[in-house]
């Protein structure tokens, strides 16, 4: 509500995003986009469409291939909602349930949510805001190196997750 009063009172977004830069500098573009995260986040789980996003990858899941699919859905709605926090409130009793169903060993599910969950930032580097105002540099100049390593990453995740489990 804050946010679609601040837009209403400004009357334009680039006005207001001009005026969020003159306040507080380069921490504007996350105190703009934490309350698009936190609304997309809302919508996801008072909707059940996290619910109905996990279970879709682990519903037909056999119990060796629980884990990839968990790492995989966590890493999509990880995308969508940048919060491991929030995505673990709604996320982990689905697959913990399903972990328990199957007879797979619950920290492997829970790894596997952790993992997508960590991987998929490098997408997003909301983790590197601070070091790219510090440093001047903007996010596609490291986001190359982000995403191979999302690529390196996955393939060792994914591996492990196949074979370890």
């Amino acid at each position: 509500m804050l946010l679609g009063l601040c837009l209403l009172l400004h009357g334009s977004i680039q006005r207001f995003l001009g005026a969020v830069q003159d306040a507080v500098g380069g921490a504007s573009g996350i105190i703009v986009q934490f309350p698009l995260y936190a609304g997309i986040m809302g919508i996801m789980k008072y909707s059940g469409l996290i619910v109905v996003l996990a279970n879709a990858f682990i519903t037909h899941a056999s119990p060796q291939l629980l884990p990839l699919l968990t790492f995989f859905s966590a890493g999509l709605i990880n995308i969508l909602v940048p919060s491991g926090g929030g995505q673990w409130a709604v996320q982990g009793p689905v697959v913990t349930q399903a972990a328990q169903g199957l007879g797979v060993p619950v920290e492997a599910v829970i790894m596997a949510l952790a993992y997508g969950d960590g991987l998929t930032n490098m997408l997003q580097p909301f983790w590197a805001l601070p070091l790219l105002a510090i440093t001047g540099l903007k996010a596609k100049d490291i986001l190359p190196y982000t995403l191979l390593i999302l690529l390196m990453g996955g393939l060792v995740y994914g591996l492990y997750l196949c074979f370890y489990w």
